[in-house]
């Protein structure tokens, strides 16, 4: 009976000692497996919720942030709180999928490149306050699995695994997934280690997750391979993917979650119906279960009210424009982004006007490629919605003196 009381004495010291950063840790479960409500959100009054085409706001999320866009056109349909900082928990992990994705395109890795796995991977393995896959010290995985195990398991093993193969240790990984975030323009994130768990210093937005959502879908469309698979299985032990929204709505596919204590649970989603295709984030719910709930009802919400046109510009805009005292008298427009998309609502397919304004029709040369020459405008019933610039698709270098000075002529008259 003696050693029994001795022994509960010893656990209750250890939980009584623990460190303040692994308490914290503890509710962490980069993809949320405990059921811990936060304190609830400040109410959002629906003035303070930004639309897209200046729509009423439909309701307010139990959430301290949220963002919602038109994955296509790039438009915000629903806004608030988009640039409030909080922990980005495990939705950092999306940082270190991306860097992993590029290199793998840049062929530094490949997907059976075997990772050797080290004593801090694997202690992460043995911590069960934090998501992980399992990893043992001395393994050598492959990194295709490491992405299942990052993205679907939410492991920080992996993650850790992931950055010391790719830049030799944690710290240098933290550089460059800062770097990249510069690159990407996310103005609002820092980093401070490739897993998310909290440390001083670490933030984000719902606006700058959305950044990168989209910037991973649309870099690396394979990575919804990764973020839409439901479970994962490795060295025989099975998980879902914390993303249960997956097992619910089947125009979702992905990408990831995250919890912290302080900041609650987070998700940004991405999902897709007919022509629409949505990023949004959702962040600092009180629970699993409500960062599911309202993430859905946005989405559906969006599904029901937005539908992406892409008209024929060419009807609207010149193909070319001509060019003055250059090596060609002529150079390719298109708008920036290749194909124009735009988002409108659902029966405003039919009223839409696009039109075409360009300054001048006439450019004089040196040009520059991506050179902004006009913009193409979309209106519905005569109300501006949306645009995009129209730009030069090639460099026009000067022609020779004696074409200049013809052109200069020609100019005058």
């Amino acid at each position: 009976m003696g050693r029994v009381m001795g022994l509960v004495l010893a656990l209750a010291l250890v939980v009584l000692l623990a460190p303040a950063g692994r308490v914290l840790a503890a509710n962490h479960h980069a993809g949320g497996h405990s059921a811990h409500r936060v304190a609830q959100p400040p109410a959002m009054p629906l003035t303070g919720i930004k639309v897209f085409g200046d729509r009423p706001a439909p309701f307010p999320l139990d959430a301290r942030a949220a963002m919602l866009i038109d994955a296509q056109s790039g438009d915000v349909l629903y806004a608030y709180n988009e640039h409030q900082r909080m922990q980005p928990a495990s939705l950092a992990k999306m940082m270190t999928f991306y860097l992993t994705l590029e290199a793998l395109r840049q062929k530094r890795i490949a997907l059976d490149t075997p990772i050797p796995i080290s004593e801090a991977a694997w202690r992460l393995s043995l911590n069960d306050s934090v998501s992980r896959m399992f990893l043992q010290v001395g393994q050598r995985v492959a990194v295709k699995d490491l992405l299942y195990g990052l993205m679907v398991s939410s492991g920080n093993d992996a993650a850790v695994a992931l950055s010391e193969y790719l830049a030799g240790g944690t710290d240098a990984f933290t550089e460059q997934m800062n770097k990249k975030a510069q690159q990407l323009g996310l103005t609002e994130t820092h980093f401070t280690n490739p897993d998310g768990l909290p440390a001083d210093g670490e933030y984000t937005t719902a606006n700058d997750m959305v950044k990168l959502g989209h910037a991973l879908v649309h870099d690396f469309p394979e990575a919804l391979d990764y973020t839409s698979t439901k479970e994962f299985t490795f060295d025989k032990i099975e998980q879902r993917n914390f993303n249960t929204l997956l097992f619910y709505d089947a125009r979702v596919n992905g990408i990831k979650t995250g919890h912290v204590q302080e900041a609650g649970f987070h998700l940004v989603a991405s999902a897709a119906s007919g022509d629409l295709k949505l990023i949004s984030a959702v962040m600092g719910t009180p629970s699993m279960e409500k960062r599911r709930v309202e993430t859905d009802k946005l989405l559906d919400w969006a599904f029901r009210t937005f539908t992406t046109i892409s008209p024929d510009w060419h009807k609207a805009a010149p193909p070319q424009l001509r060019v003055y005292k250059g090596e060609v008298e002529e150079v390719a427009i298109a708008p920036a982004d290749g194909t124009p998309y735009f988002t409108v609502g659902h029966g405003d397919e039919t009223k839409v006007v696009l039109t075409a304004t360009l300054p001048n029709r006439w450019l004089v040369a040196p040009v520059a490629k991506g050179t902004q020459v006009g913009t193409l405008s979309v209106t519905v019933a005569g109300k501006p919605i949306s645009s995009v610039a129209l730009v030069t698709q090639s460099e026009v270098k000067e022609g020779g003196l004696v074409h200049r000075l013809m052109d200069s002529i020609r100019l005058k008259l």
